[in-house]
């Protein structure tokens, strides 16, 4: 089966989009087995197209109270790894830039749905193509039992895990996916191969855990390097740079409503107060579209 896909980035975190409005087979466009499969293949940086991971464009759910909103499309993701991720800052950026761009919608705030809830992302232009977008990421969850994490208080603030005789203090919170945050003097010279997948993998966290890793730069500025979950070392995690965003107003780190999180892709803008929300906003941009033929005996 040739399957057409385009690749997008966020500040270097690079998705591969399946367009399944218009491009996939009835058969296929909602089969999660179909997804996982075709994620670990496509998504190889030697045998494959490259890539953190897919990202799925589908027709929104059938609104069953009309009361409830309904969104504008829905947005499923898959890890490098073929696990299914309850939401991608930088993918719903990118993905926001591709239904505009590829005029399946002529809305310039479009509301998406996601394993975490309907998001609301607003695009920005320059000659007519979506340059960057602002996210209304919602609001940061810090009970252990929501994250989720197996831990004896009932949040997760600065406090001691044990890694391989080497402690670190870390504070967690879900934004829609869960996040370990973890302050270090030095991330450039930080071993995050070695540490990165012990604590993701940690029996804390029973549905493993994305890894932060931040170094205080000044007042405004920090340096991020993210162990994300499924898919390793990234360039950038959008909900990863909100999650630090949060931890640091929890933890009065900055008494102040933005922050720059600098990471190796580029710089997102996080903002906003944590009981009204948590803003994101960062570039997005199509790199190309083709084709991989993904051979199996099952389609």
């Amino acid at each position: 089966m040739n399957i057409k896909f385009t690749k997008l980035q966020g500040a270097g975190n690079d998705y591969l989009y399946l367009d399944a409005v218009n491009d996939l087979p009835g058969c296929v466009a909602d089969d999660a087995d179909f997804y996982k499969e075709l994620a670990v293949k496509i998504s190889d940086r030697h045998f494959g197209a490259g890539s953190d991971g897919i990202v799925v464009i589908l027709p929104a759910s059938a609104v069953s109270n009309a009361s409830e909103v309904k969104a504008d499309f829905r947005m499923r993701m898959f890890n490098a790894d073929g696990s299914e991720g309850e939401i991608c800052g930088n993918g719903i950026r990118c993905f926001a830039k591709y239904v505009y761009d590829h005029r399946l919608t002529d809305k310039r705030v479009i509301d998406i749905e996601t394993l975490a809830g309907i998001k609301t992302v607003e695009v920005f232009l320059k000659d007519g193509k979506v340059k960057e977008a602002k996210v209304f990421m919602g609001f940061p969850v810090f009970e252990a039992s929501k994250i989720p994490a197996n831990f004896r208080n009932f949040e997760i603030v600065e406090e001691k895990l044990s890694v391989k005789g080497k402690d670190f203090t870390v504070s967690c919170v879900s934004m829609g996916n869960p996040h370990c945050v973890i302050f270090i003097d030095d991330v450039k010279d930080f071993d995050v191969h070695f540490y990165g997948p012990l604590i993701e993998n940690n029996p804390m966290f029973p549905k493993r855990t994305n890894v932060e890793f931040v170094q205080v730069l000044d007042d405004s500025n920090v340096l991020v390097r993210t162990w994300e979950r499924g898919s390793g070392e990234t360039l950038a995690c959008g909900t990863g740079a909100c999650a630090v965003y949060s931890v640091m107003r929890k933890t009065n780190k900055i008494s102040h409503g933005s922050l720059n999180v600098n990471l190796y892709g580029g710089i997102l803008k996080i903002s906003g107060e944590l009981t009204d929300g948590i803003y994101m906003a960062g570039p997005a941009e199509e790199v190309f579209t083709g084709y991989f033929n993904l051979p199996t005996g099952k389609r």
